[in-house]
């Protein structure tokens, strides 16, 4: 077979291909690994002077209160480098299968990059279960004030330079940026295991770690509605629950509609949320497909399921050719 897909490959991908063409409602679970083909990963992705600090130091509601100017400038260039990448096939590929669907489908992306939405991903079946480096919140507890899909950069002239923290001289997609990309992807599973830490230790006290430029609140990005509270990444933080909305969607299109099939695309499914998901569609007789770099071969074949091992962008246009076609990349897709 083409594509580079051995005997054994082809002979699991004709199965699947038969079972997805039977398949009527379809649930789509992605992690950080169909990113990592565009050159971005989670937390660890980041990258420069970044790679100095713990997801405590950034990412939790304590850090925000603590040093708001330092998770800004940390958040600003992730916003730099997401709107950087571009979407590629694997975006696409589940993409046209949220147009093309008969029956129900739903994607639950534990992304925050934007990349399924800038491949047209159909936004009523694209849930983003830890939030969007472009949406932004008001932190006033009487302000109810979110700003979405806001793609300014940089959002005040203060933050600008934050992205100089990364290897000016290197292209973001360059082979050396993807491989990287993919391993540091793969610390995923292992970061999802610590959201529940919320302690902040002082980022100033190894003599290690390189100074970044200190921020007053003044010049961080406020409100334009109340006019007082500092806004905030629309992402959710280690130590915070996942969007209330978002995961009663999920438990409603599972409860109201027997899922056939889960797609489990770049990351490997033994965590949660993907763990809980993957599990409630296999009690009620679905069938599971995993698209990533490692999986339990072992406990695939044990449960009659498919296993894609490797790059997750490459394996999807193969996997859903025979719904989307070979044509779906959009003729506009370099303006993305």
């Amino acid at each position: 077979m083409d594509n580079g897909v051995n005997k054994a490959e082809s002979s699991d991908l004709e199965s699947f291909h038969d079972y997805l063409l039977q398949a009527n409602n379809i649930l789509a679970v992605v992690g950080a690994g169909l990113s990592a083909s565009s050159g971005l990963s989670t937390f660890r992705g980041a990258g420069g002077i970044w790679r100095n600090f713990s997801p405590i130091d950034l990412a939790t509601p304590d850090a925000f209160h603590f040093d708001p100017g330092l998770v800004w400038q940390f958040y600003s260039a992730r916003r730099y480098n997401a709107l950087k990448a571009k979407p590629n096939r694997g975006h696409y590929a589940l993409a046209e299968l949220s147009k093309r669907r008969n029956g129900k489908f739903l994607t639950l992306t534990q992304n925050v990059d934007g990349l399924s939405t800038r491949a047209g991903h159909d936004k009523d079946t694209l849930l983003e279960l830890h939030g969007s480096l472009f949406t932004l919140k008001c932190t006033n507890f009487f302000c109810n004030h979110i700003d979405q899909d806001n793609r300014q950069h940089p959002l005040t002239p203060a933050l600008e330079g934050s992205e100089d923290e990364f290897p000016k001289k290197r292209k973001l997609n360059d082979q050396n940026d993807k491989e990287e990309s993919k391993k540091r992807a793969r610390t995923d599973d292992a970061l999802e295991r610590t959201k529940s830490h919320t302690s902040i230790a002082s980022t100033g006290s190894s003599p290690d770690i390189k100074p970044v430029q200190s921020i007053p609140e003044k010049d961080l990005p406020h409100c334009p509605e109340c006019k007082e509270g500092l806004l905030r990444p629309g992402v959710v933080w280690f130590g915070e629950s996942l969007p209330l909305k978002a995961v009663d969607t999920a438990d409603e299109f599972l409860i109201n509609n027997k899922i056939d099939l889960v797609l489990v695309i770049g990351t490997s499914g033994t965590v949660w949320p993907a763990m809980g998901y993957v599990e409630r569609v296999q009690k009620r007789g679905g069938k599971v497909a995993v698209f990533n770099t490692e999986i339990d071969m072992e406990q695939i074949k044990k449960d009659k399921n498919w296993g894609f091992i490797g790059d997750a962008s490459k394996w999807l246009p193969i996997a859903l050719e025979p719904i989307i076609g070979s044509d779906f990349v959009p003729r506009d897709y370099k303006r993305r």
